[in-house]
């Protein structure tokens, strides 16, 4: 799932490459994709690309004075941006993966696609981002709050700090794998409770926040879309290396697994050297 930094990055390509141009066409292949009706689709054609940023993990592309696509990738989206379309013709509902196409005045665009069986990519198309349920939920961008922001947000929601890293009404923009990474640089289980948190390690992990959010922005932004994947991957220490060794003391790097997502941890760095039970399968060791 693209998060803070891949979604970043994805604006700041739109704003390099779309910007200044204007929307020839707006077309919709996923009507389920599309969560709004009002204004339709056809209100974009004609308009320039003004602007482009994000809201958390949400990406939000402006159109003229005050008209925004906001596009939640979910777990399986993602932008790919064409020099060139290879036919003029329009989607045809349901063709394939493509849940929506913008073609922009120079023969360039964006689709805005999603692979697998399971469609959870959402866009909508509003005159305030506000509008959009998971956006007015959002809390602080992970990256805009300060030490004592950080700590009250924290604290604010009792639970296993993996968990609450990644709620999103808490701090905006941290999913499963940056937390993964966040926790690693932090040397924090990912079952700690939020409510037995010292001062200092509230600090460490505000801190390992800014480390691992900032390097991997500086890393993504620049990149192409087509890019931004890879250098995800590259960049990891310990999300999806399960097996592998830790990059900071060469112990395997582990795994919990859940119904839908998985979890990756060095217990050397993390746990004491005690790895994690299988919740699924007997009692968590803390």
């Amino acid at each position: 799932m693209p998060e803070l930094p891949e979604v970043e990055a994805l604006a700041a390509y739109l704003r390099e490459r779309a910007v200044g141009h204007t929307v020839e066409r707006f077309e919709v292949s996923s009507f389920s994709a599309l969560k709004t009706y009002d204004p339709a689709p056809s209100a974009v054609a004609g308009l320039p690309v003004t602007g482009a940023g994000r809201h958390g993990k949400f990406l939000d592309v402006t159109f003229g004075e005050d008209l925004h696509l906001v596009v939640h990738l979910a777990r399986a989206g993602w932008l790919h941006y064409r020099d060139a379309f290879k036919s003029p013709a329009p989607l045809k509902p349901g063709s394939g993966p493509i849940a929506v196409r913008v073609r922009l005045d120079d023969g360039s665009g964006f689709d805005l696609t999603e692979a697998g069986t399971q469609k959870s990519l959402a866009a909508y198309l509003v005159r305030d981002p506000a509008e959009v349920p998971g956006v007015a939920r959002l809390g602080p961008d992970a990256l805009a709050v300060d030490r004592d922001q950080f700590a009250e947000r924290i604290r604010g929601r009792n639970g296993q700090i993996k968990g609450v890293l990644t709620d999103q009404e808490v701090l905006a923009g941290i999913g499963n794998a940056y937390s993964d990474e966040i926790l690693h640089v932090a040397k924090m289980s990912p079952f700690a409770l939020t409510s037995k948190l010292t001062d200092e390690q509230i600090t460490t992990l505000y801190e390992a926040t800014r480390q691992v959010e900032t390097d991997a922005v500086t890393r993504s932004v620049g990149q192409k879309a087509a890019e931004l994947k890879g250098e995800k991957r590259a960049g990891m220490r310990v999300h999806a290396r399960t097996g592998l060794p830790c990059p900071v003391c060469g112990d395997t790097v582990r795994e919990v697994s859940f119904a839908d997502k998985s979890l990756q941890y060095c217990a050397t760095c993390q746990t004491g050297g005690k790895p994690l039970a299988d919740r699924r399968l007997s009692k968590l060791i803390r």
